[in-house]
């Protein structure tokens, strides 16, 4: 990314990084998914695959809207994650049981909050900019994505927390 010039640049800026971190966190939950062991949190997790591809969709959609060239900037800060998630649940984990799955659930949220910052971020830089629709979109996403973390929550709290503290 080059310096930005003007408000619209850091805009157009934020949704293609917006781009990678997706295409990072969607490749991760593939691998990741496989090893969930409970039936609510591995179709969660299939569930979300499909909301990160709308997401995707709609990121490249403002992006075309904005007269740039469709592509992404790579995103250093979901590389981070997704190596922890990486680490964490397909290396030094349990290979399998609730115990591997409350790892998941917090790996999960923490992908899942860089997602909820950037597009939060995206909405308010497309209000200052005037672009109703596109704020419009942006938050509509938000919410998705925030709606995915608390059910990650309600799982974790009433159900694989649980089963963990019994294994």
């Amino acid at each position: 990314m080059s310096t930005p010039e003007d408000m619209q640049e850091i805009y157009t800026d934020e949704l293609k990084d917006l781009w990678s971190a997706n295409d990072q966190m969607s490749r991760a939950l593939k691998k990741i998914t496989p090893k969930a062991s409970d039936p609510a949190l591995k179709e969660m997790l299939t569930n979300s695959q499909a909301g990160i591809a709308r997401h995707t969709d709609v990121l490249k959609e403002l992006i075309a809207g904005q007269d740039e060239k469709v592509s992404k900037e790579h995103c250093k800060g979901m590389e981070g994650l997704v190596t922890e998630a990486s680490k964490h649940v397909l290396e030094e984990g349990p290979k399998k049981g609730p115990l591997l799955d409350v790892i998941i659930i917090a790996q999960y949220q923490r992908m899942t909050h860089y997602g909820i910052a950037g597009f939060g971020t995206a909405a308010a830089y497309a209000k200052a900019l005037g672009l109703k629709d596109d704020n419009k979109k942006l938050r509509d996403a938000t919410k998705e994505i925030y709606g995915g973390d608390e059910f990650m929550t309600k799982l974790a709290e009433t159900s694989v927390n649980l089963q963990a503290e019994d294994a």
